[in-house]
């Protein structure tokens, strides 16, 4: 096994003149190395993105080819130049310093609105004013009408700023290649390993998919960062092939936060129509989303699509205006980061939300329980054409507020100023969608000689407690124990399917278990049949158990198993979910601020949260909560920084880049609400990965605002760390 470490550009833009790298093919170990010329002389591929957006002039989306190593041009600080392959890890690190780079430094730009504005450094050509692609929704002049009618408008702009996926185990490769057979397998710490072997051997290597195989254990968090292709990947796996042994590579911490792909990083320009009563007439929004130097797998679909699906949230808003943009610039690509989308746009209408709120003083949840879509309403199409099939949203506001002690309230804010703090409460009430469009599954069953059911799933864990899941949702399916279903994941050789992503795992992973193990029971009785010489409605099965009815025959699945010919019994299945879900929720916390530190403390934090049918409850409130937590961290500390000259990034490490410890949260009071299912899935259950995430932020920049709205503070930009707290206090 040979070790593999990347050279990577230490500018934001740059030509790359030269590579001279003799001196680094001399060095100890070193087996070869590679440059992004090695790449384009050997044809391989680029990794491509979704082509189904354009620009605004009808032209198709633009933007840099990205390849494994850059080729010609360098595009954002830490993009992979070189690589050297080199007999030990360490001998591969020493050596990659030997590799002797030219470049000629370019202006570059870090942020969106600075990439769009004339004159700004050129990322492509094609992308003229740095604009990869635009999408725009609803009816302009509608919104317009509204507008004039209007007895309030409420406004905002908001930074959704940048963060970075911090999950346990940085990204991995380990690739070997059989010259023999012809088979790349890559081991990947991946959440599509489907998709991954799919680009690969189509995009990248151009081979048949049979001759790419990746194969994925466990994965110590995943949160987006892991879902795809990575440019390192193709260079293990093109390293591997060139050299015909195997190769591995493991990142660095700084790796990861300099050249994996980022979330959020999207600015919004917003306002909002009402009535005299608060009823919301219609929504114009204007956004510039960063994709960062090159559109990153689902960069575009992030901020020009799935964002948009839930701007309007829960809320019955009739007209909507919405104009996004996907904005190149000199930075590391954003692409899926847990809620990918969701988080900002829910943001946004919450933000909103709140100022009509003050706009018409009325209470917070009043506001919201003027513009929810009512239970009598549903199956609603919003004005994003989205249909919701099921919700109560005003029954988990109500929820909600009793459990967290609405009426309380005011005598805790009293307490806190006996102590000097301000006390304060934010709410957010919303929905996610779930499910990536894609909503079929494909799963295998095998019951074995030993009566065990093995069960393969396209599917990937990555510690959400999928194999749980499943194995509860075959064990109550098929009548058996929970040691007799064994869960397998992770190997494109027993399957394809798209892996998990966007909360879909669930409700279209253990769906298809569920309709599988009917089938699965199914084929079971007919073998039965055929062996007891019956028809097929004398058979019955209970339990793991086949038998005749009225007639002492009966087999066991073990023994019915090792009766066929290939000693096992096997069938495939395909389902497919009826469309996306809609989980739905009600987050109320009540924070302390110092005055004197900008020091904020969450006092207490209640969630309500519809999610359907609930599988495994433990499992359920551990996601949730885990997503609160992730949420808080954008709101009170992660932010990633670019210097505006250099685009040279400030928080490549936690040394400078903040996240959320065990002490933030007290203990999260927490109910399922489990009275409406789903009604396009035969489990009637609802996504939940990724909704604590989307709620949490809201609901605590609302909670330090109210705490701050007697102190004049209006407005305030995340993360909301003591200083930036302070500062507000101090300008009022």
């Amino acid at each position: 096994q040979a070790h593999i470490a990347f050279v990577r550009s230490p500018y934001a833009h740059a030509k790359i003149l030269s590579v001279d790298v003799a001196a680094a093919k001399a060095a100890p170990g070193v087996i070869a190395v590679y440059t992004g010329q090695h790449l384009v002389d050997d044809k391989i591929g680029t990794l491509p993105y979704p082509p189904m957006f354009k620009r605004p002039d009808g032209s198709p989306s633009a933007a840099p080819l990205r390849r494994g190593l850059a080729h010609e041009v360098a595009r954002f600080v830490g993009e992979a130049v070189a690589a050297v392959v080199a007999d030990t890890r360490e001998q591969a690190l020493d050596a990659i310093d030997l590799v002797q780079v030219e470049y000629e430094e370019l202006p570059a730009v870090a942020a969106a609105k600075e990439a769009v504005k004339p004159g700004a450094p050129q990322i492509w050509p094609a992308a003229t004013g740095n604009l990869a692609a635009a999408q725009n929704y609803g009816d302009a002049a509608a919104v317009d009408a509204a507008f004039a009618t209007a007895a309030h408008v409420v406004k905002a702009e908001i930074d959704n700023q940048r963060i970075v996926a911090s999950a346990m185990e940085p990204r991995a490769a380990l690739v070997e290649f059989d010259a023999a057979s012809g088979v790349l397998t890559l081991q990947l710490p991946s959440q599509q390993p489907g998709i991954a072997r799919d680009v690969l051997a189509g995009a990248i290597f151009k081979l048949p998919p049979d001759k790419v195989r990746v194969k994925v254990g466990d994965i110590g968090g995943g949160f987006g960062m892991k879902a795809g292709v990575h440019p390192e990947d193709i260079v293990v796996a093109y390293a591997a092939m060139k050299l015909q042994r195997p190769v591995k590579w493991r990142a660095t911490r700084a790796e990861d936060f300099l050249a994996g792909v980022h979330g959020r990083d999207v600015t919004h320009q917003a306002e909002m129509a009402l009535d005299a009563s608060g009823k919301v007439l219609g929504l114009r929004v204007r956004s510039l989303g960063n994709m960062g130097a090159y559109v990153a797998g689902p960069g575009l679909a992030i901020q020009l699509l799935l964002g948009p699906f839930v701007i309007t949230s829960i809320y019955d808003i009739p007209v909507i205006d919405f104009s996004f943009q996907g904005i190149l610039t000199n930075t590391s690509p954003t692409a899926a980061y847990r809620g990918a989308g969701r988080p900002e746009a829910i943001y946004l209408i919450e933000r909103l939300m709140e100022k009509a709120a003050r706009a018409l003083q009325l209470p917070q949840e009043e506001v919201r329980r003027r513009n929810m879509i009512a239970k009598s309403q549903m199956p609603f199409t919003t004005a994003m054409k989205q249909v919701y099939d099921s919700g109560d949203f005003a029954s988990v506001l109500d929820q909600a507020l009793a459990i967290a002690d609405t009426p309380g309230f005011a005598a805790r804010k009293a307490q806190s100023a006996a102590r000097g703090l301000l006390r304060g409460r934010g709410i957010s009430t919303f929905l996610e969608w779930t499910g990536g469009n894609v909503f079929e599954e494909r799963v295998t069953f095998t019951v074995d000689a030993r009566g065990t059911v093995n069960i393969f799933a396209a599917t990937m864990g990555m510690g959400q407690g999928l194999k749980t899941s499943y194995a509860q949702v075959a064990s109550t399916a098929l009548g058996l124990p929970l040691d007799q279903i064994n869960i397998v994941m992770g190997d494109t050789a027993l399957g394809p399917g798209f892996g998990s992503v966007g909360s879909r795992s669930l409700f279209t992973g253990g769906s298809a278990i569920a309709v599988g193990a009917e089938r699965l029971v199914a084929h079971l009785r007919e073998l039965a049949a055929a062996r007891f010489g019956c028809a097929l409605d004398e058979v019955e099965y209970f339990a793991g158990a086949l038998s005749r009815r009225a007639a002492p025959d009966n087999i066991l699945l073990a023994s019915l198993a090792e009766e066929q010919p290939a000693k096992r019994v096997f069938i495939e299945s395909k389902s497919a979910a009826g469309g996306p879900t809609w989980p739905n929720s009600c987050h109320i916390a009540e924070v302390e601020v110092d005055p004197e530190t900008g020091i904020t403390t969450i006092d207490r934090y209640t969630a309500v949260d519809d999610v359907g049918r609930v599988v495994n409850p433990v499992i359920v409130r551990g996601q949730v909560e885990g997503g609160i937590v992730q949420g808080l961290g954008q709101a009170l500390c992660e932010a990633v920084g670019y210097d505006a000259a250099s685009a040279q990034m400030l928080t490549a490490s936690y040394m400078d880049y903040g996240l959320p410890r065990a002490g933030l949260l007290p203990a999260i009071t927490h109910h399922l609400d489990q009275s409406n299912p789903c009604l396009t899935n035969p489990l009637g259950v609802k996504g939940c990965g990724e909704l604590g995430t989307i709620g949490a932020t809201p609901t605590l920049v609302n909670a330090i605002l109210d705490a701050l709205r007697d102190k004049g503070v209006e407005e305030i930009a995340m993360p909301c760390s003591p200083a930036v707290v302070w500062g507000a206090l101090q300008r009022g």
